[in-house]
């Protein structure tokens, strides 16, 4: 028996001390940005990169009907990158967390999905969604627990 546990002991395997990178997606939302703080104090806490995420919408339909759908999430993008690094510059020297923003296109799901693949992140961290509908068809915090690959923390 002793020999059996001897053999085990030394298969297995220690992993890191913690998350290395830490997903969160942001879309301007109030949860969002509320999910966006606790990644950040998860971050500062376990020394783990911080990687914002803004997934851009594809609108087919407004782009048919001549709105500048590409421009305004761009905007939307460059708000968020400016709020983070006012928020990160405030609080230099006392809370110093190491972060990257990235943007992908898509629908949200599939666009944090793409990005926690790539960025090969340890955790994902999202905002509960905000609208009602969500609660019967489900939210892309619930799809994002059910595919089951990462630890998911939603943030009400």
């Amino acid at each position: 028996m002793r020999e059996q546990h001897e053999q085990h002991a030394h298969r297995f395997e220690r992993g890191t001390d913690g998350p290395r990178v830490i997903l969160v997606g942001m879309d301007g939302s109030e949860s969002s940005m509320r999910a966006a703080a606790y990644a950040g104090g998860l971050a500062r806490r376990q020394n783990a990169l911080l990687a914002v995420v803004y997934v851009q919408p594809v609108l087919a339909a407004g782009a048919a009907f001549g709105a500048p759908v590409a421009d305004t999430t761009d905007e939307i993008a460059e708000d968020l990158i400016s709020q983070i690094r006012e928020a990160t510059e405030r609080l230099k020297g006392i809370f110093d967390v190491r972060w990257e923003f990235h943007t992908y296109r898509g629908d949200p799901y599939n666009g944090l999905v793409r990005a926690a693949d790539e960025l090969k992140a340890d955790a994902v961290v999202v905002g509960a969604s905000e609208q009602a509908g969500h609660r019967i068809i489900g939210s892309v915090a619930i799809r994002l627990v059910k595919a089951g690959r990462w630890p998911v923390t939603v943030v009400p």
